[in-house]
């Protein structure tokens, strides 16, 4: 692991301001240690010279008490600064990290994140993510004082004495070693263990997702031993990471301590033998132990830092990712018609199209094909969020992105905990008139304030389904999108409810929007005014179907 990943700098302002502000602390905090060892070994001779001369105190006694409460203070101080800047420098880093992610993976369109563990992201971008406090609030505040601290304590000592100073500076890279070693084993343990964190959170929500078909296939119970399992496995592994933490702690105190021990010998010997003051001696016996603690302290917060490091690491390579596809945030120029020229999807099990076709302001274009086809890839092209072959030109008016022309509703109802008019408006102050408007024309009588779950829990499957459409059309209403794209509205609905939705969508075209709609239910073909037919081969077939 690198102590300071240079990509972590680049992409975080706060990054680069904290370790910054870190080295100044770090400074602080090292000038006031040598002044506290300088005030006790000057406070200890005095004290040792009043004995030895009847009892008269020196008038620089105070002074020197003066300077070495001062010492403590700034030092307290410096330590509560670095403490406080290290919290604030966590959590915003963390979020600054989170909303790059998340325009990331919105520019790249659902084809990449498809192709990622939900549940792992997810992960990632939550707990993973949140041990990022570690790593700033302990491991890179030590890092920046053991850097600065560790050289300026060296120099200090060897004013006070060489010899001491030379043996300090032999038995410093004892410690480094022992930390190269620790780290090499257990950079592979601890990447195992944040990968089974990950796959406890997929197991964990594959089972809140299924849980209703595994409750009528009765095989509910069975996931509470499959999780039980998992959480098991990743029990014993966070206690392997700890024994190792203590092990490795203990081998750097250890190794620091007889260092110490080695000065401390030394310094006897020639206080015995007259080679050495008392001043000195007490100042360099104070300052042994602080020039190893910064670096013995980094190894320690080492281990609590890995989780935060293996998780802004996996999150950095998805920034990093060169290859991921991105989609097209040009402005397309203004356009009353949605024009498809040789539009290609390549997929690994088929290539969909060639198609082209112009579909001018007033069209119902469906396309229909058996499921699998390729209808909902043509759908992610037109919405360019997936990589093709050919050009799209989409409706809408000069000086707005694709994004901003579209009103889209997935084959899947996509809905979160809070009201219908939340899911229906993905905001929390809906415009209620709007909201009930586009219920009733999705045949959907619901109260908008009724709370349902995460996943439309509370909701039939054809509920569900007409609360997407419903959003689609709220959409289109406020945002007065022109292109309306909308992927399996009715094959969850009975035939009134379809013959409601299909008269909605007839009635948005009439009054001047382009409506897409990929379904193989015959009312819904019935009411098109283009027919685009997805062979399961891949092949693509227009034809006009009404006058």
């Amino acid at each position: 692991m690198k102590p300071l990943d240079p990509r972590l700098l680049r992409l975080s302002r706060s990054a680069r301001g904290f370790v910054v502000a870190a080295a100044g602390t770090g400074v602080l905090r090292t000038v006031a240690t040598i002044a506290i060892a300088w005030g006790i070994a000057a406070t200890v001779t005095e004290v040792v010279d009043v004995v030895h001369h009847g009892g008269v105190v020196p008038s620089t006694v105070v002074p020197t008490l003066a300077l070495l409460a001062g010492a403590f203070v700034l030092r307290a101080v410096a330590a509560w600064a670095t403490d406080d800047l290290a919290a604030r420098a966590a959590a915003t880093v963390k979020s600054e990290l989170r909303r790059t992610v998340l325009a990331r993976a919105a520019e790249r369109g659902p084809a990449w994140l498809a192709e990622r563990s939900s549940a792992g992201f997810a992960t990632t971008l939550g707990p993973g993510l949140d041990a990022l406090d570690a790593y700033f609030g302990r491991y890179l505040p030590q890092l920046a004082l053991t850097a600065i601290a560790t050289p300026v304590l060296l120099v200090a000592i060897g004013f006070g004495d060489l010899t001491s100073g030379l043996i300090v500076l032999a038995a410093l890279p004892v410690i480094p070693v022992f930390m190269i070693l620790i780290g090499l084993a257990t950079q592979t343990l601890q990447r195992r263990q944040s990968d089974a964190l990950a796959r406890l959170g997929g197991a964990f929500l594959e089972a809140v997702e299924g849980v209703a078909t595994l409750k009528v296939f009765g095989r509910a119970r069975r996931q509470v031993a499959r999780i039980g399992t998992v959480t098991d496995a990743y029990r014993r592994g966070t206690l392997g990471v700890l024994r190792l933490s203590f092990v490795s702690g203990f081998a750097l105190e250890l190794a620091a301590s007889l260092s110490v021990a080695l000065v401390a010998v030394s310094i006897g010997i020639r206080l015995v033998d007259g080679s050495l003051g008392l001043g000195a001696a007490m100042f360099v016996l104070v300052l042994a132990p602080e020039a190893f603690a910064p670096i013995r302290q980094v190894g320690a917060d080492f281990h609590a830092a890995q989780d935060g490091v293996e998780a802004s690491a996996a999150v950095l390579d998805v920034l990093d990712d060169a290859h991921a596809p991105v989609v097209d945030a040009a402005v397309p120029a203004a356009s009353d018609a949605l024009a498809l020229d040789a539009v290609t999807v390549r997929r690994p099990d088929v290539v969909v199209g060639p198609v082209s076709l112009t579909a001018p302001a007033g069209t119902l274009v469906v396309l229909a094909g058996p499921s699998g086809s390729g209808k909902s890839s043509l759908i992610a092209a037109i919405r360019g969020v997936l990589p093709h072959e050919g050009t799209v030109r989409v409706p809408g008016v000069a000086g707005t992105t694709t994004r901003d022309r579209i009103a889209w509703a997935d084959q899947r109802p996509r809905l979160v905990r809070g009201s219908v008019a939340e899911n229906v408006a993905l905001s929390a102050e809906p415009d209620l008139d709007d909201v009930r408007c586009a219920l009733r024309d999705a045949a959907l009588g619901l109260d908008p304030g009724l709370q349902v779950g995460a996943g439309g829990t509370g909701l039939s499957g054809g509920q569900a389904q007409r609360v997407a459409v419903a959003r689609a059309l709220y959409r289109h209403r406020r945002a007065d999108t022109r292109l309306v794209l909308l992927d399996e509205p009715t094959s969850a609905l009975d035939a009134e409810a379809e013959a409601h939705v299909v008269d909605t969508l007839r009635r948005l075209a009439d009054a001047g929007a382009v409506v897409v709609v990929a379904s193989h239910r015959p009312a819904v073909l019935a009411a098109a005014d283009v027919r685009v037919d997805v062979a399961a081969s891949g092949a693509v077939a227009v034809a006009g179907v009404r006058a």
